[in-house]
């Protein structure tokens, strides 16, 4: 499959003196992200999870090893707009990536920033709040939205740079359930159907179940790679990093520990209760 982001030999330190030299975030970091794939990248606060999303689009530099983007190095400056054009960052608060007064200019903002015809513009603009399940909104004053149609606004101005692939880290940090759930139907959305590359930085079990993998970070290393069933059948060894399973996986890992013999890659409402059924059954 074709490379995405490929992360080689990663290393990061937010301290340029030699004093703090060793302070590393990131520690010899090696990931590979197939175009097409929707990963989740866990870890508590600290873990360098938002440090090294901020590489996949040259926000971020490697102070050791290297980052490609599609083959572009992101430590050439020469390649920044490029690269910046492949992949589309979304961050926690809406309202700090909101410039305009109407849903319509906002989104067209960084379309017109990139000197798109006019005309064009009004087309991605369209298409992008459409994908968002926002046209309806489009002549209203972004302020009045609620937090998760703000962050499907904020989603929709990426989209309309046409990114290949989209980074939101922590995007639903700051909402309530209902616009949790609107902010990561519309990721999967993009994922699905319209072939973009997703990578969701979250701390929301919930959320990472929905990928195609989950990578799992600590003090700056990748501990775990690999399916989210595969992770989350893991419970120990997650608590010791200070994470959370899904509920019904907790609630299967319990009775296992209680001798019942449940699976524990369950990570679903129905897979858990198809489960307690067969075992009533049985």
């Amino acid at each position: 499959m074709e490379d995405m982001i490929n992360v080689v030999n990663l290393s990061y330190t937010y301290h340029n003196d030699e004093e703090h030299k060793s302070d590393w975030v990131l520690n010899n970091i090696n990931l590979k992200i197939n175009k097409g794939e929707f990963v989740a990248i866990l870890g508590h606060n600290g873990s360098g999870k938002s440090t090294l999303a901020k590489h996949f689009n040259g926000l971020l530099r490697p102070v050791q090893g290297a980052v490609f983007i599609k083959d572009m190095d992101t430590s050439y400056e020469n390649l920044q707009w490029d690269i910046r054009q492949t992949v589309g960052m979304v961050f926690q608060n809406p309202d700090n990536q909101i410039v305009a007064t109407t849903v319509e200019e906002d989104v067209a903002f960084g379309p017109e920033n990139l000197g798109v015809d006019p005309k064009e513009i009004r087309q991605r603009v369209d298409y992008a709040l459409n994908v968002v399940g926002m046209y309806e909104y489009r002549k209203h004053a972004p302020h009045l939205l609620s937090g998760g149609q703000k962050q499907r606004i904020a989603i929709a101005g990426v989209i309309a740079m046409k990114p290949e692939c989209i980074v939101l880290d922590e995007p639903t940090a700051m909402l309530d359930p209902i616009g949790r759930r609107e902010v990561i139907n519309t990721i999967k959305k993009l994922n699905k159907e319209e072939g973009i590359t997703v990578v969701l930085i979250t701390h929301y079990m919930d959320e990472a179940v929905e990928a195609d993998r989950v990578v799992v970070m600590e003090k700056g290393s990748i501990i775990m790679d690999d399916k989210p069933k595969a992770v989350f059948s893991k419970v120990e060894k997650l608590k010791k990093v200070g994470l959370d399973v899904p509920q019904v996986t907790e609630l299967l890992f319990e009775l296992r520990k209680d001798g019942i013999d449940v699976r524990q890659d369950v990570l679903t409402v129905e897979d858990c209760s198809n489960e307690l059924i067969k075992l009533i059954k049985n």
